[in-house]
């Protein structure tokens, strides 16, 4: 199974972003999904999750409200949209699925 992740890139602070997590070589459709950040310096964490069918989501705190987590199973590609983009939104997004992992995409807000 390979997930590539795109649409990261540099946005200035209020602007908005929409990644893509393209899966290939099984079907992921009965696997909850998430983003993942890591800045530099820290841990990664979970930014948001959703749940095989979509119909239940997760967003750590200081994300609700801005990003939003979504799904089509029938093109096997997980999103996230970001809106309202702050500096300390800037880190390496990585999509994930049950063990399987993207390469990451950067993102990066200017203030």
């Amino acid at each position: 199974v390979q997930l590539q992740a795109s649409g990261g890139g540099l946005v200035q602070a209020g602007g908005s972003l929409r990644l893509s997590c393209a899966a290939s070589g099984r079907t992921l459709s009965s696997y909850p999904m998430g983003w993942f950040r890591q800045a530099p310096g820290k841990e990664r964490g979970l930014v948001a999750a959703i749940s095989w069918s979509g119909s239940s989501t997760y967003y750590t705190d200081s994300v609700k409200g801005r990003f939003t987590i979504s799904r089509d199973n029938a093109k096997n590609t997980l999103y996230l949209q970001m809106n309202s983009l702050i500096p300390t939104d800037t880190a390496v997004y990585f999509c994930s699925a049950g063990e399987f992992w993207g390469q990451g995409t950067q993102v990066t807000v200017s203030s």
